[in-house]
């Protein structure tokens, strides 16, 4: 009985795509026919989904964080992977921001808009350089997981992993515990990613329903430069890595990681992905040890679609509306922000932080943000999930250099099923060499 149901199981990607179509239909139904009741429901189904997310993003983030650094003691060159992964994060938002400047130079994604500075507003919050700094350091333990402060918690853990290291055996029974409650955390939000279909038709349905495609219409260059770009790093630069870098098939790539992107695509959340990234990039074939850092290291500073392309076309799209020009300094000082400042985004929905960080930077008005928080769920779709990719695709770049990448593993990773059972066979991961 049980091969029987096994053999007609819907796999994952399908059901997503599924979850998609149907959110487009009833987001189109309710905004045709005015049915209020439709669009309450959808943004209903939508809110809860995202809510179940965030619900286990601090506590996540934080053990994730914690046992990633206390993992790299089992790894040999443990501090050499690490400054690797992060020059590569490094490098690869350099090309990411480099790719967004070059479109906006040449779409002008600000002209013939119609939009003025009168149509923006100042944002609540506002990013900058100092508030970026002596807001990394929490003024109690408590603040950072009621208010949801990534950047504090990732912090607070890291201080916690490196005491830890230093203590040795003495530390041992609070790794277990950490160990245990990071797996019972992803337990249970591996059960809200089964209902990432549910969800796609509420977020799908309720942006449909609320701006339907009128909104685009004066924001069509800049939705456009955000999503080309995106798609140029997704389907240009992370393949010609994966080939040329890693010497692996591209193709294989997205076949594993493909589950990852398409959940990112509809939560908008890389830390919500985290668990599902962390299970895509093992079964590609980085070791465990390995991946349990890279991933929520990652998820947390690794933004290529929010803190690089995004910025970067947002910059030069202000600064259109308000008539300012930019020089050669200001798109040095863009790139800069996009490669230093991107851990000020910190995976969550959004990137309106590294918007205001970027702006403050320029001396552009802080007004340009409210021009573009309409549009903002429709790139960060995008955004989110050029992210996620980016964060599975440099620990795969990294292992396959250091000759730590399962092969075989790689070359045999599907994304069609996504059962645990599966994931968890650990003659698949190789010993670090």
């Amino acid at each position: 009985m049980s091969s029987h149901t096994k053999s007609f199981k819907v796999p994952f990607w399908a059901q997503i795509i599924a979850g998609l179509v149907l959110g487009v239909l009833l987001g189109w139904l309710a905004r045709s026919q005015d049915l209020s009741w439709l669009v309450t429901t959808l943004e209903k189904v939508g809110d809860t989904f995202i809510g179940l997310l965030k619900l286990a993003v601090a506590p996540l983030v934080f053990f994730a964080i914690l046992v990633s650094i206390t993992n790299l003691r089992k790894v040999n060159n443990a501090a050499r992977l690490a400054s690797r992964t992060l020059l590569w994060f490094m490098a690869t938002s350099l090309i990411a921001v480099s790719i967004g400047l070059v479109i906006g130079l040449l779409t002008n994604p600000g002209a013939g808009t119609g939009l003025t500075p009168k149509d923006g507003a100042k944002p609540e919050d506002t990013g900058s350089w100092i508030d970026f700094l002596t807001g990394i350091v929490p003024t109690d333990v408590i603040t950072p997981f009621t208010e949801l402060n990534v950047l504090q918690i990732v912090f607070m853990a890291a201080v916690a992993g490196i005491a830890a290291l230093q203590l040795g055996e003495r530390a041992q029974p609070i790794l277990a515990l950490s160990e245990s409650v990071l797996e019972l955390l992803q337990k249970a939000l591996w059960w809200v990613i089964r209902l990432a279909p549910l969800g796609t038709v509420g977020l799908i349905g309720n942006a449909i329903a609320t701006y339907g495609w009128d909104l685009i219409g004066k924001y069509a260059t800049f939705t456009a430069d955000i999503y080309v770009g995106c798609l140029i790093v997704l389907f240009g630069v992370y393949p010609t890595l994966l080939a040329t870098v890693a010497k692996v098939n591209p193709v294989q790539f997205f076949k594993g990681a493909w589950p990852a992107i398409q959940l990112a695509f509809v939560s908008r959340s890389s830390v919500g992905t985290m668990p599902l990234t962390q299970k895509v990039t093992e079964r590609l074939g980085v070791p465990k040890e390995y991946a349990s850092f890279a991933v929520p290291f990652g998820a947390t500073t690794k933004m290529d679609g929010c803190a690089a392309i995004y910025p970067a076309i947002a910059a030069i799209f202000v600064a259109q509306i308000f008539d300012i020009q930019l020089g050669v300094g200001d798109y040095l000082l863009i790139a800069f922000v996009s490669v230093v400042g991107s851990a000020a985004t910190a995976g969550l929905t959004g990137a309106t932080v590294m918007l205001t960080l970027t702006l403050s930077t320029l001396g552009l008005p802080m007004e340009g943000v409210g021009l573009l928080l309409a549009i903002d769920p429709i790139l960060d779709m995008i955004r989110t999930a050029t992210n996620v990719a980016g964060q599975a695709l440099i620990p795969v770049l990294v292992s396959a250099r250091e000759n730590l990448l399962d092969r075989e593993a790689y070359a045999t990773a599907d994304g069609s099923s996504l059962d645990e059972r599966r994931e968890a066979r650990p003659e698949q991961v190789p010993a670090a060499a």
